[in-house]
This record gives C-alpha cells, structure tokens and sequence, in this order.
C-alpha cells in the first residue's frame, strides 16, 4: 500500500514524495506494557522499509521508547533485543538493509524479540 503523506520535515507544507509503507511490528511484552500496545501493531514507514527505519517510526509513535531498543546516541541495537522477519534473524545485518518483500508489504509482522541469556 502506498500513500502520499504530509512530512513536518519539508517546509512550506509540501507533502512528501516518499511512499508510506504500512509495516506488522510485534513488540517483546516489557515494550507492549510501555508504549501501552496491545498485542500487534501496525506502522507507517515513510521511504524505504530497514532495519533502521521500523525502529525510526517505532521511537517517534511512542516516545516513551526511544533508548529501550537502541542505544540513544549510537542507534546501535541494544545486545539483548533481536529482529526477526520471515523467521529469520535479522538483527546482525547493516542498519541500511531492506526488509523482506512480505514484511514491506504487510503480509508478515516484524518481530522485536527481547533474547534471554542462561548457562
């Protein structure tokens, strides 16, 4: 689905050339309970659909988030979150990669999955 969309970051109130995607995301619980989410969500990201992207539009719909998946100053992934999409691990790939067709497109959810550490 594609959508033009008014973009505050262009003046004059022009609106955006970039096409609006609308992107699955399901939040680990402890993220859920946070934003105030239930269950999954669904996003609107402008341009295209990356690993840096989804937690963009992430942060700036819920502002209580910013710095619980990313790292504030670095945007690095914090160590025990993990992305997956199309069951597989997404989250040792560049920031800059596309996400999968199906996840662009909505037919499969981006998963944001808080990992667990145990001996």
């Amino acid at each position: 689905m594609i959508r033009y969309i008014y973009d505050s970051r262009i003046t004059n109130n022009v609106l955006s050339k970039e096409p609006a995607h609308m992107v699955r995301v399901i939040l680990p619980q402890h993220l859920r309970t946070l934003a105030r989410v239930n269950g999954e969500g669904t996003l609107e990201v402008k341009g295209p659909v990356t690993g840096d992207s989804v937690p963009d539009a992430l942060e700036a719909r819920y502002p209580v988030l910013p710095g619980t998946i990313r790292n504030h100053v670095t945007k690095q992934r914090r160590p025990f979150i993990r992305f997956f999409a199309c069951e597989q691990d997404r989250s040792h790939e560049l920031p800059d990669t596309p996400l999968p067709e199906s996840v662009v497109a909505g037919a499969e959810p981006l998963l944001i999955v808080g990992a667990m550490e145990g001996r």
